[in-house]
């Protein structure tokens, strides 16, 4: 499901397959298990993460297919989800999104989640999908969306109008930070980005701290989610 690599004082966590690693409970347990192995390791030095991900998607959001059978299987999935994102910005390190392939709703929330948003040119869009396939966005994801995309303007085109964004608009936009030519230029450039805030020194544990404050809102959010925990929605899940 995933992999982890140290180059360096880097860790680069790679999804693997050729997939459009959908985020149910198997894959999400896998990148919260090699999250805990970070977290596990003594930190000498400073550190940093790249999150990547094989094939055309980075991720193609919540595996609608596999939770649509009983209502619980939404409630674990986005129990789940919330809880890898705590992972992340609870991480005493900074994190990097190496986005080489597709992002969509629940995915796209994964990608916000890191510090950086670095994304392919080539191929791949930014989508948050959920007015086309009617479904409601929970209060969690629009806490995010709103700490981490600045322009209100940008804000709508992605949630109201759910538009197919690329890479280059997200810049235009302000939703991520840069934009490459390639999935390869793409790693390349988070792993420079990535030593050049190791090389910073920060301690990992106050940049967490600090990443906390900075997030608090979206932190208060995680423990509910109306759209999944509240029976009355149930013809708008995600």
């Amino acid at each position: 499901m995933c992999t982890l690599e140290k180059q360096g004082s880097l860790y680069i966590l790679t999804i693997t397959g050729p997939g459009e690693h959908r985020l149910n409970p198997t894959l999400i347990d896998a990148i919260r298990s090699t999250l805990d192995r970070i977290k596990s390791e003594p930190i000498t030095s400073s550190t940093a993460l790249i999150t990547t991900a094989e094939g055309k998607f980075f991720s193609n959001g919540y595996d609608i297919e596999w939770a649509k059978s009983i209502q619980s299987n939404f409630q674990l999935m986005s129990r789940k989800l919330r809880s890898l994102i705590s992972d992340l910005i609870l991480l005493p390190m900074p994190t990097i999104a190496a986005v080489t392939g597709h992002a969509s709703a629940a995915g796209l929330i994964l990608a916000l989640s890191h510090d950086y948003v670095l994304m392919r040119n080539d191929r791949g869009f930014l989508y948050m999908s959920e007015l086309d396939i009617r479904l409601t966005v929970s209060a969690w994801f629009m806490a995010l969306i709103e700490c981490k995309v600045g322009n209100p303007t940008a804000r709508r085109e992605m949630v109201l109008k759910a538009t197919k964004l690329t890479a280059k608009e997200a810049v235009e936009r302000g939703i991520i930070d840069a934009a490459y030519d390639s999935a390869e230029e793409t790693v390349r450039a988070a792993v420079e980005l990535g030593d050049e805030l190791v090389n910073r020194k920060w301690d990992g544990h106050v940049y967490a701290q600090n990443r906390v404050v900075v997030l608090r809102e979206v932190l208060d959010h995680l423990d509910y989610d109306e759209t999944v925990d509240q029976p009355k929605n149930t013809g708008s899940k995600l």
